[in-house]
């Protein structure tokens, strides 16, 4: 994109060049690789909750916008279940494989409010596959906001088995991190506790954004 600067001779008046938009990725820097748990044994998968990745090795706020700007897409990488692994998920977590990507503005003693979210996908037509969805109306967001994911019901886009200095944050409260049946996805506009951190885990999804000029 190129920038234009006009100059008015006749009327002495010059406009000065604005700075151009850019497509910034979130996560902020490559993480590098990891893959889904599924179907390998045991079989991890996020399950009825608000998520976002806290830190990745060293990194932290790698989900964290950089720039005010519009979320236009998103990304799961996705594990292959079994179908005895899918029909477990679905009888225990609620139903079909389900996500959508979420934006959260952080507050004090691990809050967030939930700002906007995605449109909610169904999963399992692109099991094994990194899939990217394009949202159908951009979201606004703000630098400093958070970008997550909801979980209605099941997603296999968790990476375990990753170093203690790896972790994300579920929306459950103090005494609850063992529950993933009980339902803790966030609504929009709802602010909930994000007290539950899980170590050596990672939530592969990523999204991408057009700052504002």
């Amino acid at each position: 994109m190129r920038t234009l600067l006009a100059v008015f001779v006749g009327a002495g008046l010059a406009l000065p060049a604005v700075a151009p938009a850019t497509l910034d990725p979130i996560p902020t820097l490559d993480p590098g690789d990891a893959t889904p748990s599924c179907p390998d044994k045991p079989c991890y998968a996020l399950g009825r909750t608000t998520g976002y990745q806290a830190k990745i090795g060293t990194n932290r706020g790698l989900y964290t916008v950089q720039k005010d700007g519009v979320l236009v897409s998103w990304t799961l990488k996705l594990a292959k279940p079994t179908q005895k692994q899918i029909d477990f998920f679905d009888k225990s977590l609620g139903g079909e494989s389900q996500a959508a990507i979420a934006v959260l503005r952080t507050g004090n003693k691990l809050h967030a409010r939930l700002i906007a979210q995605g449109e909610v996908q169904k999963l399992e037509p692109y099991f094994g596959q990194t899939v990217e969805f394009a949202l159908q109306k951009s979201i606004p967001v703000k630098k400093g906001w958070v970008i997550g994911v909801t979980v209605p019901t099941w997603a296999p886009a968790l990476a375990a088995g990753l170093g203690g200095d790896t972790s994300w944050r579920a929306s459950r409260k103090k005494g609850t991190c063992d529950d993933s049946q009980t339902q803790t996805a966030q609504a929009v506009n709802q602010v909930g506790q994000y007290y539950c951190l899980y170590r050596t885990a990672r939530i592969v999804y990523s999204a991408r954004i057009i700052s504002t000029p």
